[in-house]
């Protein structure tokens, strides 16, 4: 029996992994689960965002793959994302509830999980909510590429059309702002007969929240990720998806695994996860730090908020990775200057600013996550209005509409050109304070009257 060959690989293993399989009447493998020790750890360190898989062998038998993905998550290593194998003999919602089970009893960290991606082929949604009540499930970009690309071949397009929709789609994945999406939909629309275009679904293109989720990589990342996932899964079908018999499939995939365990070096997985509250005080941040904790905010952001209070912040943040300068704190408030901008941050939940983006909109400001950024910390559900969280806000335009008065309008714009006063006044010397206030006195006086000033 091939399950011989599985169970003697294993006993090759260093560390013992976690390997539960069931038979059925027939004495065939019905479900199989693997975890090694190094796929737990890299789970505990990276759980926020899981990425699941789906192989199918020539008998309709389906292999499970979880990987982690996202910002902090390392791009080197085909497979070395890999956390968890399942193996099903029949996919229906019990004996996929079961798989899911069995994983979270071996990974505490799975209440950490905020944002599952899918394949559009993935019907058990309801299962996967259940299992995992807090997180969202988002279709992920890698599978929307592929899905568009294998209808592009089923169409059967003239050659020119066909070259140009393909190179269109891999430009657009490297870059997936919501320009580029918008063309691409566009030449979806322009190329393809009016029949054949609902099999696209190309209004996925206009859905912001799955793109969210993957517009944080740079270009050169984003081909990088799509190269590194498009060898996963081709190695994931080359051992599992064209062998018939499930054991042998997957006793090559494990001795894959085990042959290129060199691939596990570039995670370099320390004894615990990144510490959310390390404080302010001690060596500076190596650039490779700030990264992470910067992505790790932009994560939080997608995750939490809804997609027009994710974009506001996102750009707000822009301004955070380009300059940011943590002038002061006590034990209740933090000075925060970006630019020339000097403002007042209140941390406590809920946080708030003297800036008028905060006082405007009730979002983290550039000066908060400039904040958050300094201690090391994400975006945590409190620090936002409950119309701002994910899937709360009907659109943008309301939103703005109900937070904007002209009265608001006006005591900020006053507040803010006092505080910028008042900070040029104190900071200059006695001559410049002498000129620059003799100025503001001839403009008050054109403006107000002649200022008297009475004799004691």
């Amino acid at each position: 029996m091939a399950l011989t060959v599985l169970n003697e690989l294993l006993i090759e293993d260093p560390s013992p992994p976690l390997l539960l399989y069931q038979l059925n009447k027939t004495a065939q493998l019905g479900t199989l689960n693997y975890q090694s020790c190094y796929m737990q750890r890299v789970f505990t360190h990276f759980p926020e965002i899981l990425f699941i898989h789906r192989t199918y062998n020539p008998r309709g038998e389906v292999l499970y793959t979880f990987l982690v993905d996202g910002p902090r998550v390392p791009l080197e290593g085909h497979l070395s994302r890999a956390v968890y194998f399942a193996i099903l003999a029949k996919e229906d919602a019990e004996a996929l509830a079961h798989i899911f089970q069995v994983f979270k009893k071996f990974n505490p960290a799975w209440e950490r999980v905020c944002t599952i991606l899918v394949d559009p082929y993935f019907l058990l949604l309801p299962t996967l909510a259940m299992e995992f009540p807090a997180a969202e499930v988002l279709l992920s970009a890698f599978h929307i590429c592929k899905f568009l690309q294998g209808k592009f071949c089923q169409l059967a397009l003239e050659q020119p059309v066909e070259r140009l929709l393909l190179t269109a789609l891999r430009s657009t994945m490297c870059s997936a702002t919501a320009g580029n999406l918008r063309k691409l939909y566009t030449l979806l629309s322009t190329c393809i007969p009016p029949a054949q275009l609902p099999a696209l679904h190309s209004h996925w293109l206009l859905n912001d929240r799955i793109w969210l989720a993957h517009r944080w990589r740079s270009q050169a990342e984003s081909s990088r990720y799509f190269q590194g996932l498009e060898v996963t899964t081709r190695l994931l079908s080359q051992f599992f998806g064209t062998t018939p018999v499930v054991e042998k499939g997957m006793s090559a995939l494990l001795q894959y695994l085990q042959q290129n365990s060199g691939d596990k070096v570039s995670f370099n997985l320390g004894p615990s996860p990144l510490n959310r509250y390390t404080p302010l005080e001690g060596s500076p941040e190596s650039p490779k730090v700030e990264q992470l904790v910067e992505a790790r905010i932009q994560h939080s952001l997608n995750a939490i908020c809804t997609g027009p209070a994710a974009q506001l912040c996102l750009g707000e943040l822009a301004v955070v990775q380009k300059s940011m300068h943590l002038i002061g704190s006590g034990s209740e408030k933090v000075n925060i200057q970006i630019l020339e901008d000097t403002h007042r941050v209140q941390p406590q939940p809920p946080a708030s600013c003297s800036c008028y983006f905060n006082q405007a909109f009730r979002l983290p400001c550039r000066h908060i996550l400039a904040m958050l950024s300094a201690h090391r910390q994400e975006l945590k559900p409190d620090m936002l209005p409950a119309e701002w969280t994910a899937g709360c806000a009907p659109n943008l335009s309301d939103i703005l509409e109900s937070t904007w008065s002209e009265t608001l309008e006006k005591r900020l714009a006053v507040a803010l050109l006092t505080e910028e006063v008042s900070q040029l006044l104190q900071h200059c010397s006695q001559e410049e304070f002498e000129r620059r206030y003799s100025t503001l006195r001839e403009l008050a006086d054109s403006w107000i009257g002649p200022y008297e000033q009475s004799l004691p």
